[in-house]
C-alpha cells in the first residue's frame, strides 16, 4: 500500500524518482545515525510532523535512541557534543543558511567533523527542507500507522500536521 507522499506524487513519479536519487546520494556519504538526528531536527524546526514522524521512527528502530528526549531536550538525552552540535546546526540550515558563517562550521569541526561530513549536515538540511516543504504546502498527513506509536512519542513528534486518521 503506497505511502500518503507517495500518493501525492503520483502526478509527478519523475519527481519523486529524483528526490530518491538526490536522498539517496546524500544519505549514501555519510553515516546513518548521523543522517538521522541531522534530519530530525531539520524536521523538527520546519515542523514537519511526517518527517519528524519518520525520522524519529529510524533512530528509534534502528539504532535504540531516545528519540522522545532527544526531541524534547537533545543535551539531556546523553547524546555526546558531536551529535549535538550536528543537530544545532541543521536547525541553523533550515532558520537562515545565509547566516552561517566559519565560526558555525569551525564548531562542528572542534568536535571532530571534517569539511565534507559538515557539507553531509548541510545537504541532508536543505534537503529536508525540499521535502518537507513540499508535503505541507499540499497538506499531506503522516500515514495513520504512525498512531501505533506511543502517544508520548507521537506528542514530541507531531510538530506540525496531524497524523491522518486512515
Amino acid at each position: 500500500m503506497p505511502t500518503n507522499y507517495e500518493r501525492q506524487y503520483a502526478e509527478r513519479p519523475d519527481v519523486l524518482a529524483a528526490w530518491g536519487e538526490l536522498n539517496g546520494a546524500i544519505k549514501a556519504g555519510m553515516d546513518l545515525r548521523r543522517y538521522e538526528l541531522a534530519t530530525l531536527a531539520a524536521a523538527r524546526r520546519l515542523r514537519s510532523s511526517y518527517c519528524s514522524l519518520a525520522h524519529g521512527t529510524v533512530l528509534r528502530e534502528r539504532f535504540g535512541e531516545p528519540v522522545r528526549e532527544i526531541a524534547l531536550d537533545r543535551r539531556a538525552a546523553g547524546l555526546d557534543e558531536a551529535d549535538v552540535a550536528v543537530m544545532d546546526f541543521a536547525e541553523k540550515v533550515v532558520d537562515d543558511a545565509a547566516a552561517i558563517d566559519d565560526g558555525d562550521r569551525q564548531m562542528l569541526r572542534d568536535v571532530g567533523l571534517s569539511d565534507t561530513d559538515i557539507m553531509d549536515v548541510a545537504l541532508a538540511a536543505a534537503a529536508r527542507c525540499f521535502f518537507a516543504k513540499t508535503l505541507d504546502a499540499m497538506g499531506v498527513q503522516p500515514d495513520a500507522s504512525y498512531r501505533e506509536l506511543e502517544p508520548e512519542l507521537q506528542e514530541a513528534l507531531v510538530v506540525g500536521r496531524p497524523i491522518a486518521d486512515a
